[in-house]
């Protein structure tokens, strides 16, 4: 008994402040990260400022950020919410709350450009903020290259209320293409597009940011050979998947190690028509065999660097599942199912938006070393936007990083001691 209450004293007295306090609640604190000069520079380069009246440039992003952030549904949800908080809305560089025919109208009518710039600008700014940030973490640490994926996700929309997005018989929806940093997880360039629409028609556009030195890495939809040639001659990597109707020569064979994976290692020349002509140099062709749900496939890669091992280039293809992660994250968090618009330009506003939450969570994660998963990082937001505490702290707290976890069980605490022996006599 002396032990006990001797234990629990020490606990008071170390009892640690999950809750430190702020002058500013949550909301304006992730605000804040956003430079007060932008979003009026923006609207006017844009023209957004030239249709706003009461409700302005800056109180439509900061609602678009609360749709976000609080997972809402519809308009009213969103205008009710910021009307019973008026008061701390207010405080937020004079945020009001609009009403559901402002909002829908500036959703309808504001170019959204607007939230494109001001989605990359603000990365831009943190970056400068926190170089660190942007680097991030090697994916693979024996590449000492930039690693980006290239890939594109379809998002469904309600068919018999957007007739514009019309993607089969009963199905409405857009395709978001994003190039994905795979050290800071960050996206680097990205482009909203009609889901009818093929990803090799934006495979260009897509890798035109890539540097010299950067590996590309993306699937076969991305294939276009005249593409990959340029992407050869600017000096930038690439990896992909190789096409089954595939037709080529094969120049040279190379011989796997003893014990390797690699299966067939080859350079090739193409032999079609227009192919060869797309692509008149030699290509590196490797069959890998991978374990894909316990079982071992053999997967063909593509590639125009020569000096790389086969398993290294299964291993960078491997690494393009990271952009499919983003996509889950971004679908399951964000409030990328349920629309505020019915019009093209509603629905970019929203998906622009998302992606400015998905970067400034980021960033507050990157401050806080927060190492949990990113669904839990949003829920805590999304619980605490009104309060006024230190997010960063609280976030350290709740996170892996300075946190105090006295409730931690141990495996062996799942049964009692000394009890084993006589169950298992018993049964």
């Amino acid at each position: 008994m002396k032990f006990c209450l001797l234990h629990t004293e020490q606990m008071k007295k170390r009892k640690p402040s999950f809750q430190r306090s702020h002058k500013l609640e949550v909301l304006r604190q992730i605000c804040n990260w956003i430079p007060n000069f932008l979003v009026s520079r923006l609207a006017r380069e844009t023209g957004v400022a030239d249709r706003a009246r009461t409700f302005s440039p800056w109180s439509h992003v900061v609602a678009m950020l609360y749709a976000q952030l609080t997972h809402a549904i519809s308009l009213n949800d969103v205008c009710d919410a910021l009307r019973l908080f008026s008061g701390p809305l207010s405080a937020i560089r004079g945020a009001v709350p609009p009403s559901p025919n402002a909002f829908s109208h500036a959703n309808k009518v504001r170019d959204a450009r607007m939230a494109e710039r001001l989605l990359w600008s603000v990365l831009e700014h943190l970056q400068n903020l926190h170089p660190r940030f942007a680097t991030g973490r090697r994916r693979l640490p024996r590449f000492k290259r930039c690693l980006q994926a290239v890939d594109g996700t379809v998002i469904t929309l309600v068919a018999n209320c957007m007739s514009w997005a019309k993607h089969r018989r009963r199905k409405a929806a857009t395709k978001l293409h994003v190039r994905l940093d795979l050290q800071s997880f960050l996206p680097r360039f990205a482009i909203v597009d009609l889901a009818p629409h093929h990803d090799s028609t934006r495979a260009a556009e897509m890798c035109a940011g890539l540097k010299e030195g950067e590996i590309a890495i993306f699937d076969k939809a991305y294939v276009v050979y005249s593409h990959l040639y340029a992407l050869d001659q600017r000096g930038v990597y690439w990896v992909t998947r190789a096409k089954e109707n595939q037709v080529f020569r094969v120049c040279e064979q190379r011989t796997p190690g003893p014990g390797s994976r690699v299966v067939r290692d080859e350079l090739i020349e193409l032999q079609g028509v227009k192919t060869a002509a797309y692509y008149p140099q030699r290509l590196r062709r490797v069959t890998v065999r991978v374990e894909i749900d316990r079982q071992e496939v053999e997967m063909t890669f593509l590639t125009n660097n020569f000096e790389w091992s086969g398993q290294s280039i299964a291993d960078l293809y491997r690494c393009r599942w990271d952009i499919e992660k983003f996509f889950k994250q971004i679908k399951q968090s964000l409030q990328l199912c349920d629309f505020l618009g019915n019009n093209a330009n509603a629905v970019h506003w929203q998906i622009w938006i998302a992606l400015l939450v998905y970067v400034l969570l980021r960033f507050l994660a990157f401050l806080s070393r927060w190492s949990h998963s990113f669904t839990r990082l949003w829920a805590l937001t999304r619980s605490a936007l009104w309060r006024k505490i230190d997010f960063c702290h609280w976030l350290k707290s709740c996170g892996t990083a300075d946190g105090h976890f006295h409730l931690l069980s141990r495996p062996e605490q799942a049964y009692f001691t000394n009890w084993t022996t006589s169950i298992c006599g018993t049964a």
